[in-house]
């Protein structure tokens, strides 16, 4: 495992937000900045950090409301455009300014939006499994878990709970690939797990039509100045395969993968995405 500090930073309405730096690259080396899902948290990188760590700096950032970052006593700031100006203030803070991002899911809408509200900001992009059109079937599917049902009083519970949620996502996984992707989803607490989102966000999910499914089709043409590497899964309900192949078309310079036989989203293990991202990663160092 590649060592990383935990650390915090304070966004503009004062909230603390926890982050992970993996700073062990030699000096010069870039900034990659990881950005999780909509309940997801810093622990979804582990696996593209452990690969990157020894040429990368990586910040793999908590959302407000997720992982060990405070939550927002005001659920209607849990939205894309205040996610944005988070990470503005995270780089004002580290005092960056021209980086890689990945971006998984939401990630990589706040990728896009990055990219197009603060031009110059990145230098490259990894897009995992998420594209400027939605597809409703894979929002329809998220917002039947999110913030519902019975938290688990036990890990076999949890497990079990995870699964009926991702149903067909990840098919090869093994009972072992199963508690851990769990174990990165909530915490341990005294042997109990816990939930690592603020169940709040899904009423700013559920309202906010821009923040379920935008089109941003017109943010992703601000993007073609920069190289990027577009994800999907091959069983992915969120990127449909036509919405990748145009943007493959559209933009000048981008690599597209799917992954077979995972959904939404790729754990960026495989060694389709990790030879991917490392040719990316080699035109900065």
């Amino acid at each position: 495992m590649a060592e990383y500090a935990d650390e915090y930073f304070t966004n503009e309405d004062g909230l603390k937000q926890h982050y992970r730096d993996y700073n062990n690259a030699p000096d010069g080396a870039p900034t990659v900045l990881c950005m999780p899902g909509l309940t997801r948290n810093a622990k979804d990188f582990e696996y593209i950090a452990n690969h990157l760590a020894d040429r990368c700096r990586l910040i793999c950032v908590e959302q407000r409301g997720r992982g060990l970052s405070d939550w927002d006593p005001d659920p209607s700031r849990y939205s894309p455009a205040t996610y944005v100006g988070d990470m503005m203030a995270l780089l004002r803070h580290l005092g960056l300014a021209n980086i890689v991002a990945i971006g998984t899911s939401l990630g990589g809408l706040m990728t896009m939006m990055m990219s197009a509200m603060h031009p110059g900001v990145l230098k490259a992009a990894v897009i995992n499994d998420i594209g400027p059109e939605i597809d409703p079937k894979g929002i329809e599917r998220i917002k039947s878990y999110v913030g519902v049902g019975t938290p688990p009083s036990t890990w076999n519970e949890a497990v079990e709970a995870v699964k009926k949620a991702n149903p067909n996502i990840y098919p090869d996984f093994t009972e072992e690939d199963w508690l851990h992707f769990t174990r990165m989803l909530f915490a341990d607490d005294g042997g109990k797990p816990v939930a690592q989102y603020d169940p709040a966000i899904r009423k700013n999910f559920d309202e906010n039509d821009d923040q379920a499914a935008p089109d941003l089709w017109p943010i992703f043409s601000q993007m073609h100045s920069i190289p990027m590497v577009v994800l999907r899964g091959g069983l992915s309900d969120i990127l449909a395969p036509e919405t990748l192949e145009r943007m493959a078309t559209e933009h000048p310079d981008l690599v597209a993968v799917t992954v077979p036989n995972v959904g939404h989203v790729p754990l960026m293990r495989e060694k389709i995405v990790q030879d991917a991202i490392d040719a990316l990663i080699a035109r900065f160092l």
